[in-house]
């Protein structure tokens, strides 16, 4: 019943003649609007191997020019990416005397005090090499406040810029994740200082270090997305991180140690299955293993520490891909 068509067969033959002056190679052949008179107006496509519309260096050339923009569009995220974590170091610092030597003296500073004041109320003077011991905790732990904290107000902060240009969501909450590393870089030099000060050695051990901190920077990556796409649309996200932050910070033996817990009789064996599966407790026992104990971490360890990083990051993807398209909406 083709409008105009005399004879089906004869139509669809011509048809298929015209499609013969290009390369049969490909996957798609048009089969519903070989009625009309050509030029053929498609329709409807239909998976056939061994045909397609288009020749193959029409098709060539088309992927070529994807890949040559999905590449440009890497670099410039990464320029962009660059630029922002070496604007944040500039700025965090800017009109400061000591400059960038507060990264070194804040975590040395912080160590002092607290190893004056809970080796006599926690007796936390039992646990070896105490004040390297509080340090490494200390400062693994503000590297995670510091990036999700930063990751949390990214997409709000950036709201001027992405108003005007054109540019991946994101690049700032993860821009802000390496910002934190930055910091925490310095911070190492401080732990430095003190392990030359009690005269301990550095060992082989300390390439753990480096798995350590690759791990806990995707477990803050995938927090920065996930709590960075939420705060765009529920505000009260930002005092709710901060309690949540303070809660994290006493559920995690930093300045004390699990043996308060373990060595209780009287301690509810949740609460101890509740401090190790904490996800800080893992990266921190991983760091604490490769600069203080001098040791190889606990295969439980690094398994659950993987497992954080992974989960942390599929749900901080998912959410923001879910959601980033509608942030100019609210921001």
């Amino acid at each position: 019943s083709c409008p105009g068509s005399q004879n089906l067969r004869t139509r669809l033959q011509a048809g298929f003649s015209f499609f013969d002056q290009y390369r049969v190679s490909g996957f798609y052949v048009a089969t519903h609007a070989l009625c009309y008179d050509f030029p053929v107006r498609v329709h409807r496509f239909q998976r056939f191997p061994g045909g397609i519309l288009a020749d193959s260096a029409t098709v060539t050339n088309e992927k070529s020019l994807v890949r040559a923009h999905k590449k440009a569009q890497r670099k410039k995220d990464f320029f962009i990416l660059q630029q922002l974590v070496t604007k944040d170091f500039k700025l965090r610092y800017r009109r400061s005397v000591l400059g960038v030597i507060w990264s070194v003296l804040n975590p040395l500073l912080m160590m002092i005090i607290m190893s004056f004041v809970f080796s006599y109320f926690l007796k936390s003077g039992d646990i070896q090499n105490y004040p390297l011991y509080l340090i490494v905790g200390n400062i693994t732990f503000m590297l995670m406040s510091d990036a999700t904290n930063g990751g949390l107000g990214s997409i709000i902060g950036a709201s001027s810029l992405l108003k005007k240009v054109k540019i991946d969501r994101w690049v700032f909450p993860v821009q802000k994740v390496f910002s934190a590393a930055v910091n925490f870089a310095f911070s190492l030099i401080a732990v430095a200082i003190v392990m030359l000060f009690f005269r301990i050695p550095p060992t082989i051990h300390m390439l753990w270090m480096f798995v350590a901190l690759l791990l806990l920077m995707v477990f803050c990556i995938g927090i920065s997305l996930l709590i960075g796409a939420l705060a765009v649309f529920f505000r009260d996200m930002i005092h709710l991180w901060s309690v949540l932050l303070t809660a994290w910070t006493y559920l995690t033996p930093i300045f004390w140690s699990l043996k308060l817990l373990t060595d209780n009789p009287a301690t509810p064996g949740f609460v101890i299955a509740v401090v190790k599966l904490n996800p800080m407790f893992n990266y921190i026992e991983i760091m604490r293993s490769a600069i203080v104990y001098q040791a190889n971490p606990s295969r439980m360890c690094l398994l659950l520490a993987a497992v954080w990083a992974v989960v942390a990051l599929i749900a901080g993807i998912a959410v923001f891909k879910k959601t980033e398209h509608k942030f100019i909406l609210y921001i």
